[in-house]
């Protein structure tokens, strides 16, 4: 038997979060297989013990990626989203039909949470916040991709364990929910903000932009708010307030 296979017959879980996942779009450009592998079979297998063993509801980690280079001021869950960018963009999406498929075939409750650049303490370190408030506060240099325009929808990791502990606790059928703060900040904000709490001028070195990258990301949360009582209470400013007093205590 395998280990998952031990571990639902053991504990027979009435809920499953399947947060587990290979991330990161400039990456999976590179090893597009290796995503695949993590992403969407691993997501399948989950799905599949979760039905052999009547799983009440499952929770599936999606991600604001699948959005692509949508237009839209605010990205809402209704729009049409089979455009991605990159491979890492293009196996979230397969998690979501999967799980569509898995729920009108086998009647299991599943939603995916779309989440929008989660940051915050002890968050992944090849991501911006992390990089950025280490080589700052270390006086390293930064890379900053394009002009600085780009706007990414930051969402501090309280906010999002919120809305994932309100999702597995209400069992819908089958649906989607955006997890953001529902407002964006441009990168040289975002550099900004971190100067502010480090008290440390950014070295910056200006690079072209990434293949894969999109432009923007803004959450359109109305649905998360209705259905799930979803409320983001952390602003970017006291985010990265936070993180930055988390790295000192860490690592200062």
């Amino acid at each position: 038997a395998t280990l998952m296979t031990d571990v639902f017959e053991r504990h027979r879980p009435g809920w499953v979060c399947h947060l587990a996942a290979r991330a990161g779009v400039r990456p999976s450009i590179d090893d597009p297989l290796l995503y695949v592998r993590a992403n969407v079979a691993g997501t399948t297998n989950m799905l599949e013990y979760s039905r052999l063993h009547s799983v009440r509801n499952v929770v599936v980690a999606s991600s604001s990626s699948v959005y692509g280079e949508s237009g839209s001021t605010y990205f809402s869950e209704a729009e049409d989203v089979d455009y991605p960018v990159s491979p890492y963009a293009a196996t979230k999406r397969s998690g979501e039909l999967i799980s569509r498929t898995y729920h009108r075939l086998y009647d299991l409750n599943i939603t995916n949470l779309r989440f929008f650049t989660v940051y915050g303490p002890r968050g992944r370190p090849d991501m911006a916040p992390y990089k950025f408030i280490r080589r700052i506060s270390e006086g390293e240099r930064i890379d900053r991709y394009g002009d600085g325009s780009t706007s990414r929808d930051y969402t501090y990791v309280d906010d999002i364990v919120d809305g994932v502990v309100r999702a597995i606790d209400r069992a819908y059928p089958c649906e989607v929910f955006n997890l953001g703060k529902g407002s964006g900040t441009t990168l040289s904000e975002f550099i900004g903000l971190v100067e502010r709490h480090t008290g440390r001028a950014a070295n910056v070195r200006v690079m072209p932009e990434q293949p894969g990258d999109v432009p923007f990301t803004n959450a359109d949360v109305s649905k998360a708010r209705r259905l799930l009582g979803y409320e983001p209470r952390v602003t970017m400013e006291e985010g990265i307030r936070r993180t930055v007093t988390w790295y000192n205590k860490t690592f200062g």
